[in-house]
């Protein structure tokens, strides 16, 4: 782990060794906030949370840089509730004073959650925008007045467009999963968003990874950013993540998937496309492994209730496309399992850290035929993980061995068995959700 402070824009940051650990008092957070914090668990704050808030609440602009499950979200939470509620302007109807862009709708929902008590400490309101789901509401809490909107670009655009949205007022805005936004295509208009806001406000990115087409929102929008990077994604720092790749016999594929599932702890199973999805999910559960599915078919209601179950321990099993890679923040995960291959390593290293989070212990297994080991050996060499290879059947040890709870990933053990019974709901809508053509 390394921690970097630099005046130059540059992305690419000198190392050195990470600060003292500091209680949130001691970092310059106010005190309401620190009170909400405890009230809501957190205590002591991560590195990433450490190494950024100083100079964020000093309302330096923030390049920062940190693996899933890192703390992101609150680190950049409080500097915003922090600004808002010092420089005291008033609420004004469909003129947001701050702006957190989100890549998913998911996303969208779980900073929002994080962002309400934080936010309601000190007197502030949060409200969401994303496509998925009727305008009416986000229209009349635009009109109602927002301090903090927690938005994804084409929902947001399209507001704008329609006149309900104005980002004249906005004092600081954030930018979450800048990469991802990146690799769905959304920049054109986040710069345009960006465009909008007022120039010399604060502006604080975080991403899990810096590529060129981030360095270029860098570059042209933030202003001197501090640079701090934490556990970067691209060094391979997999943390506490033991890593397997299962090869397995096309014929015997289902089975061993079944029994990944069917494990101690809660699994996210990732497929390559939205049918596939859907129907491992429906299978999973015909074979008494009750899961739900998350994919960009479903209707916004039914990720909703899908994610919920999954989130609150109803149902232990979760089988998502790419579109959970960065959006689902879901803590005690055991294990993530690549039902399909991802085709590059990036994809592999964000689909991977849904596991591990907060310092835990996890599993990720990939389950592949002979005809594409080659790759994803090749795969493994660029994510820089040391993963375990071996070639496995139904009923191999080393299966019971990532599935029990407690044991050392190289021990077998006797297989866990199926959680209790849920209502999981597979319901697809007939076309891709407004907005959501991906994943």
């Amino acid at each position: 782990m390394s921690t970097i402070s630099t005046a130059a824009p540059s992305p690419r940051p000198r190392r050195r060794a990470a600060p003292e650990p500091r209680s949130f008092a001691a970092l310059g957070v106010p005190g309401r906030l620190v009170d909400a914090l405890r009230a809501g668990g957190i205590g002591e704050p991560f590195p990433i949370q450490a190494a950024t808030l100083p100079d964020a609440l000093a309302g330096r602009d923030i390049l920062g840089r940190a693996r899933t499950g890192s703390g992101k979200t609150v680190a950049f939470s409080l500097p915003v509730a922090a600004t808002l509620a010092a420089s005291g302007k008033p609420r004004r109807p469909s003129h947001p004073r701050a702006l957190v862009l989100v890549p998913t709708r998911e996303l969208a929902g779980q900073v929002a959650k994080t962002l309400g008590p934080l936010a309601a400490a000190v007197d502030l309101t949060v409200a969401t925008v994303f496509g998925g789901v009727p305008h009416r509401p986000q229209i009349a809490a635009l009109r109602r007045g927002v301090d903090i909107l927690v938005a994804c670009p084409g929902r947001l655009e399209e507001l704008i467009k329609l006149g309900h949205c104005r980002l004249s007022a906005t004092e600081v805005t954030v930018l979450d999963e800048a990469d991802h936004m990146s690799d769905q295509g959304f920049l054109p208009a986040v710069r345009r968003l960006l465009d909008a806001t007022p120039a010399g406000t604060q502006r604080l990115l975080f991403s899990a990874t810096l590529d060129r087409d981030v360095d270029v929102l860098v570059r042209r929008y933030l202003r001197e950013p501090v640079v701090h990077s934490v556990d970067p994604v691209e060094a391979g720092d997999t943390g506490t993540i033991s890593h397997h790749l299962f090869e397995v016999a096309p014929g015997d594929k289902h089975v061993i998937v079944q029994s990944l599932a069917a494990g101690e702890g809660r699994s996210i199973l990732f497929t390559r496309t939205k049918r596939s999805a859907s129907k491992l999910a429906r299978r999973l559960s015909e074979d008494g492994v009750p899961a739900v599915d998350l994919h960009g078919n479903l209707s916004q209601g039914v990720r909703d209730r899908n994610l919920a179950a999954f989130a609150s321990g109803r149902v232990q099993v979760l089988v998502a496309t790419d579109i959970a890679a960065r959006g689902i923040h879901v803590d005690d995960i055991a294990r993530v399992v690549h039902v399909d291959p991802p085709a590059e390593h990036k994809a592999y290293l964000h689909r991977s850290g849904r596991t591990a989070r907060a310092g835990a212990d996890g599993v990720v297994v990939t389950v592949t035929t002979p005809d594409q080991s080659a790759d994803l050996r090749t795969l493994a060499r660029k994510a820089g993980i040391d993963a375990v290879v071996a070639r496995v059947a139904p009923g191999d040890a080393r299966i019971a061995s990532v599935t029990t709870a407690g044991q050392a990933p190289d021990r077998a053990a006797p297989a866990a068995s199926a959680p209790a019974s849920a209502a999981p709901d597979h319901r697809a809508r007939r076309r891709p959700a407004r907005g959501h053509r991906r994943g």
